[in-house]
């Protein structure tokens, strides 16, 4: 029977993005190489695990490329969505390949996945203890992961897929961080991509520099960099930021994680005007400026109430913690364990929220939050006033309906994961606090959680794993791209 030119072009745009995946896979194996310089310096023998990595990467993208190698079918957005799922779901598992296969720190599977979504993803959640023993190649191959994962490793792809012959624009939509997704910073694509690793590149240069001028060596200046500018918070340390017990690390460290979690939009405007007048004019940056300074005063009080710390220790620790949960950095220098629960809860719910759009942060993000306000007070005014005409503004701009209806529908769909998570991870054996604070840690892409989880997933079991490792590429995703490949309809056209 005859194929339709249906049936043709679907075929056709399936090659398409097979062959897609396939250029992608053996561009991810590159970044074995560094990692595999790193133990030769060192000399720590975890070099055969990268090598055996980037090999198997390589003839997996090899093998998914060569029977597709001539299809030139053009992607709709619609395959964008597909590239980006399959993209950050392959190279989730191909990014375990070294912490499995390596003797240290003998990884299981679901462990290992673990380990490499969450540092895509630039979670931060980690089921390894025991990293100031850990060879010196897994540890900067950890940072490694969440630094291209930060600004997205999609979009690093976009300025080289051109030039193999693949269009980028359908990857960028499906890709793009918040609610601005068809924001262009420049006329070209691949202008746009490329201007933001210059500056993503450039911001990690100088945290690292900072570190070092800090008294951090360059292995953990450089590895604590990575993991900073991309909000992340690996650390090469147990303790994590605070194994340095320096309040200037700790200073420079809020300073970049503010730096990540705001709309990248805002520091190209910056950049190409040499001013940085933009910033303040931008609605979504004043409010994620007033979250911060509210919660650290919050809880700065708290903390000197109840006695945990005094003097200068308690604002710093407040805002360190504030800045550091609330960016979705994660990073610790002071144990959650040890407040009382009412702060460290209080201090996990701001991950809910900060974060601008087009950041390297997770959560609901700051502009959506700001459109829910919004909308919840007309909807107060027009009980009042049913006749009047009150749009939603962002500054001086009115938000049309359909984004609003978004930003519900995404909201909506948010908590309905959340709430299923959480039931979930309790049957997975968890108690409703760990579990609780397992889903903020994933979903939000923040790492710490609460209860068993605080300091670390080691003590979660496979299917808590594996539900954490899928909240994680939910919250990356934010969530859309993801469920639409979970809906029929997206597989009958």
């Amino acid at each position: 029977m005859a194929l339709t030119d249906a049936k043709l072009n679907r075929i056709h745009r399936f090659g398409a993005v097979q062959r897609v995946m396939g250029i992608l896979l053996m561009i991810f194996s590159l970044t074995m190489l560094p990692p595999m310089a790193v133990s030769w310096l060192y000399a720590d023998g975890t070099a055969p695990a990268f090598a055996l990595a980037l090999s198997i990467n390589v003839v997996l993208g090899a093998l998914t490329w060569w029977p597709v190698r001539h299809s030139r079918a053009e992607l709709k957005i619609r395959d964008g969505f597909l590239v980006t799922v399959l993209f950050w779901m392959v190279l989730g598992v191909s990014g375990a390949i070294p912490l499995y296969v390596a003797d240290q720190p003998g990884l299981t599977i679901p462990q290992a996945v673990f380990e490499s979504i969450s540092g895509l993803t630039t979670t931060g959640a980690t089921v390894i203890v025991g990293l100031d023993g850990l060879p010196k190649a897994l540890l900067y191959y950890r940072q490694q992961l969440q630094w291209f994962g930060g600004m997205g490793l999609v979009i690093l792809a976009i300025a080289i897929l051109p030039m193999l012959g693949v269009g980028g624009m359908q990857l960028y939509r499906a890709e793009s961080l918040g609610p601005v997704k068809d924001t262009k910073l420049t006329p070209r694509l691949v202008e746009t991509a490329r201007a933001l690793w210059l500056i993503y590149l450039s911001l990690t240069i100088a945290c690292a520099v900072a570190y070092r001028w800090a008294g951090m060596d360059w292995f953990d200046a450089i590895g604590h960099a990575f993991a900073t500018v991309s909000t992340g918070g690996f650390s090469t340390h147990d303790a994590s930021i605070a194994y340095f017990d320096s309040a200037i690390i700790e200073l420079i460290c809020i300073a970049f994680m503010v730096i990540g979690a705001v709309n990248f939009g805002l520091h190209f405007v910056a950049f190409r005007s040499r001013s940085i007048t933009g910033y303040w004019s931008d609605p979504e940056f004043r409010v994620f400026i007033g979250i911060i300074a509210a919660a650290t005063l919050g809880i700065t009080a708290l903390l000197m109430l109840t006695g945990t710390y005094w003097g200068f220790e308690a604002p710093l620790q407040a805002l360190f913690q504030v800045v550091s949960i609330g960016t979705t950095a994660g990073f610790a220098s002071a144990d959650l364990n040890l407040w009382p629960s009412m702060i460290s809860t209080l201090v996990i719910l701001v991950s809910f929220i900060c974060g601008c759009a087009y950041s390297t942060a997770g959560g609901l993000k700051v502009v959506r939050v700001m459109l829910l306000f919004k909308q919840g007070l007309r909807s107060v005014f027009h009980n009042i006033h049913p006749s009047a005409v009150a749009p939603v503004k962002l500054g001086a701009r009115s938000v049309p309906d359909e984004v609003i209806q978004g930003v519900w529908g995404f909201f909506s769909v948010y908590i309905g994961f959340y709430v299923v998570l959480v039931v979930l991870m309790q049957l997975s054996g968890m108690d409703p606090v760990t579990a609780f604070g397992a889903v903020a840690a994933t979903i939000n892409n923040l790492g710490p959680g609460l209860g068993e989880v605080s300091t670390s997933f080691s003590s979660v079991g496979g299917f808590g794993l594996w539900l954490g490792s899928f909240a994680m590429l939910l919250g990356r995703l934010e969530i859309f791209p993801l469920l639409v490949l979970m809906t029929p309809y997206f597989w009958r056209r």
